[in-house]
């Protein structure tokens, strides 16, 4: 049997969730393909710390996402920014620029819980779950009735969906973006993050840190629940000998590689780990098909710009779909979607491949001038205004729900 929709996302994580209700919202008929059963979560939403910029936060008011989350969420009022092994850093205030905050810390198992419960609420929603997207039906389509054929198959067999358009939101190894015949480019940083909950002698003031070094980045996020979000950078060689280590000798590391700007770790949650690799697409939509999210690219996470990358893609395509009207795969959509993502996804992935670079080179001629670069940065005002755009998600051409808290 075949069944018609106005879009099919294949992918229910962080983006392709949120974009099932943004279009929701706008009154189209939506498919979402799962892997995952009802009643259980993607392996994304895990005990994982989020770090949603202030555009974010707003987007997510606006799609009534915010006021689902059951946990307390905690607010970045400032940055700390420094290099182990250089002088200087950078400090940045939210208040300095107007700012109650730069964005808010979000446990990523509450955040899925609250996308959930804002699905269970849609009127026009259709869920394929479990379902796994299995390959592309015969033609593209074209003109206005135009539509792509994606074969799925579930507990009952195949079957056969129809879309208008299809987003992949499939993450780093998409199987619909190998479908699509579009190319990826991969860079292994030959590193491994440990992610945990960590507990201080002193609670978070709302200071995220973040501690630069050769193996990645250290970084602190103020949790809401008076914990700390650990993110910790390691050599790839290195990793199986960390996840070793018990919580004491664990915290013995983390305090020597961050240093005692935070005050005494005294305990730390369970760990999980994952391999740091850079991904790119070559190309972000195909005929009636677009990529979001990691499907589109996956950033290496220093300076915690990844989701909210792929949540401006997400939120711009729907924000076209709205605005141009008629059919949602159209050619001059997708392209202005691509020109309109264009320099927000290009600046956004130099900075972050740039910087997993630069602060990861051990080269002492290196060391001199990543200190004088951050001691510029931290009494340049035009330079810091710059950062803190990009930090708080205005960067390039933004979609109207970033802009504003309510819709």
């Amino acid at each position: 049997m075949e069944t018609g929709h106005d879009v099919v996302i294949v992918g229910g994580g962080l983006v392709g969730a949120s974009l099932a209700i943004a279009l929701d919202r706008i009154g189209l008929d939506v498919g979402l393909v799962e892997a995952t059963p009802p009643g259980t979560l993607p392996a994304v939403f895990d005990e994982r710390n989020l770090s949603f910029a202030e555009a974010t936060v707003n987007a997510l008011q606006a799609l009534g996402v915010m006021d689902r989350l059951r946990a307390p969420t905690g607010a970045i009022t400032r940055i700390h920014a420094s290099r182990r092994g250089d002088f200087g850093r950078v400090l940045l205030a939210a208040a300095d620029y107007g700012r109650e905050a730069f964005g808010r810390v979000v446990v990523a198992r509450d955040f899925g819980e609250a996308l959930e419960a804002r699905l269970g609420e849609l009127q026009r929603l259709t869920r394929y779950r479990p379902a796994r997207f299995i390959g592309l039906g015969e033609g593209e389509g074209d003109g206005d009735g135009g539509a792509r054929a994606i074969r799925i198959a579930d507990d009952g067999g195949e079957h056969e969906l129809r879309a208008r358009l299809l987003v992949a939101a499939d993450g780093t190894r998409s199987g619909v973006r190998d479908a699509l015949g579009i190319g990826a480019d991969s860079h292994d940083y030959l590193q491994t993050l440990f992610v945990a909950r960590l507990r201080a002698a002193r609670a978070p003031d709302g200071t995220a840190y973040e501690r630069l070094g050769a193996d990645g980045p250290t970084a602190l996020l103020p949790r809401g629940d008076r914990h700390y979000g650990l993110v910790h950078g390691v050599a790839r060689n290195e990793a199986d000998a960390v996840q070793a280590l018990d919580d004491a000798a664990f915290l013995e590391r983390i305090q020597r590689a961050f240093g005692w700007r935070a005050g005494r770790f005294v305990s730390v949650g369970a760990r999980s780990a994952y391999p740091v690799i850079r991904t790119v697409a070559r190309e972000t939509v195909a005929p009636r098909a677009a990529l979001v999210g990691n499907a589109a690219q996956t950033l290496h996470p220093i300076g915690a710009q990844g989701f909210n990358l792929g949540l401006r893609d997400a939120l711009t395509l729907a924000e076209l779909v709205e605005t141009r009207g008629g059919d949602p795969g159209a050619p001059e959509l997708l392209a202005e979607h691509v020109r309109r993502r264009r320099g927000d996804r290009e600046r956004t992935l130099a900075m972050s491949d740039g910087l997993a670079r630069l602060t990861a080179n051990d080269a002492p001629l290196l060391r001199p001038l990543r200190s004088l670069g951050l001691l510029a940065l931290d009494r340049l005002p035009s330079a810091q205004a710059q950062l803190v755009g990009g930090a708080m998600g205005y960067r390039g051409d933004v979609p109207a729900l970033c802009r504003r808290a309510s819709s």
